[in-house]
């Protein structure tokens, strides 16, 4: 199981999970939701309490990935897979240009902060 905490700006929006069965879950954190119901990542992921849960990854993460060349790039360097869509969020949407950002979770303890 891999794990993502996703912020917007520099509030922790939610988490993403990506479970041994390949399935993906995206909650948003519940002092978010209840501080910023109206600043949703995406129109088609609203600020809710309950769990998105699908069977690809979220078109809105999907987006944050590099394309083309820049793909390449990540893909060479860093050794990943260009299908292995949750390990590029990962490794290259730490920084991206915008309001959101993904950092990956490394442990339990890491996911508690």
């Amino acid at each position: 199981m891999r794990q993502a905490k996703i912020y917007y700006q520099d509030i922790l929006a939610g988490i993403l999970t990506e479970t041994e069965d390949g399935e993906y879950k995206f909650t948003y954190d519940t002092e978010y939701a209840d501080t910023h119901p109206d600043q949703f990542l995406s129109f088609t992921m609203p600020v809710r309490k309950y769990t998105y849960s699908s069977n690809r990854l979220f078109p809105f993460f999907e987006g944050l990935i590099p394309e083309g060349w820049l793909l390449d790039i990540a893909s060479k360097n860093w050794k990943i897979n260009k299908n292995d869509r949750m390990g590029l969020l990962l490794a290259c949407c730490q920084n991206c240009i915008g309001a959101v950002s993904v950092k990956p979770v490394t442990s339990i303890l890491d996911e508690q902060r």
